[in-house]
């Protein structure tokens, strides 16, 4: 099976001691977003997790315990954009990020990190020639560490309008003038484009547009076929295999402008007051009357074919 950290919050940035003690311990528990009184428990077994998948902006703080998870299969989707602090307030310089990028490459190879360059956004400071100029420098300083970049388009969620209402909609002729210079550039540097969430529009210029996390990914990152459920998509027009995220909304101090994991500031402030590194849960304690159910888990990883036998 996959556990995912990254879709309601940054773990690796913010809270990789806990995720640490989680992985000692080898269980973890998460309260379903939608209702707060389900609790789920998991094992962080390598026996039945095949994949591990970290999105984040800052993979550094894992660092010093990357030992804790060998045996785990890994993806690792790291975001690294051209913006500054008026928009990503806490997000670390993207030198440095790339520092950690590569070293995360050297360790477990070019399939399991990818470069994740979104949301792409235009104002007057972000002109399409800003990007194209940016995302070539990244390129250059990422050629043999990944072969994979993907890019989208800001998606204006009410969140997202809230906190960024400067924010447009990027027309879609602007989308493929703007994406075909990118994929050029990616192949350049050995790179392939996916889009995620954009439907086909760049599909005729070179891009993938099968998912930007999908099963084929977590099966070239571990090199194993996998034999996944299937699942009901996250989001229209989105192919991305995303399950038993064990992160929370409202808990990434990165503050990017356009979030749509916090609702605001203040909850995200007080939901950090909250966390525990010795808690189960990544924020708040369980209590002690309360019903936790466990998983039912099993390794996915199909051992009756190997891994080349259909490519």
């Amino acid at each position: 099976m996959i556990i995912n950290t990254g879709q309601r919050t940054d773990i690796p940035a913010f809270y990789a001691k806990w995720f640490a003690t989680r992985l000692k311990e080898g269980t973890v528990c998460v309260r379903n977003p939608f209702n707060a009184g389900q609790v789920s428990r998991y094992l962080l077994d390598p026996n039945v997790v095949d994949v591990i998948g970290f999105c984040t902006k800052n993979p550094e703080s894992m660092m010093p315990y990357m030992d804790l998870l060998d045996g785990f299969g890994q993806v690792w989707s790291v975001t690294m954009t051209p913006y500054g602090r008026d928009i990503e307030p806490n997000v670390p310089e993207v030198g440095k990020v790339i520092e950690s990028f590569r070293l995360l490459s050297q360790m477990l190879g070019q399939k399991a990190v990818i470069w994740r360059y979104d949301p792409i956004f235009l104002t007057q400071r972000y002109t399409e020639e800003y990007h194209l100029k940016a995302f070539r420098k990244m390129a250059s300083l990422l050629e043999n560490a990944t072969d994979t970049v993907v890019i989208s388009f800001i998606d204006l969620y009410p969140k997202v309008r809230r906190y960024f209402p400067e924010a447009k909609a990027v027309p879609e002729n602007v989308k493929i003038r703007l994406g075909r210079q990118l994929i050029a550039i990616a192949s350049e540097y050995g790179m392939r484009v996916k889009t995620c969430g954009e439907g086909d529009i760049l599909a005729p210029y070179g891009a993938d547009a099968s998912g930007c996390m999908t099963i084929s990914d977590y099966e070239r990152a571990i090199g194993q076929r996998l034999k996944a459920p299937k699942l009901k998509p996250s989001r229209e027009g989105c192919s991305c295999y995303l399950s038993c995220d064990i992160g929370a909304y409202n808990s990434c101090e990165h503050f990017c402008r356009y979030c749509y994991a916090n609702v605001d500031r203040h909850a995200v402030l007080e939901n950090m007051k909250r966390h525990d590194p010795r808690s189960p849960l990544l924020i708040g304690q369980l209590g002690e009357d309360e019903w936790v159910h466990d998983v039912k888990q099993v390794s996915w990883i199909n051992r009756q074919i190997g891994f080349f036998d259909n490519f």
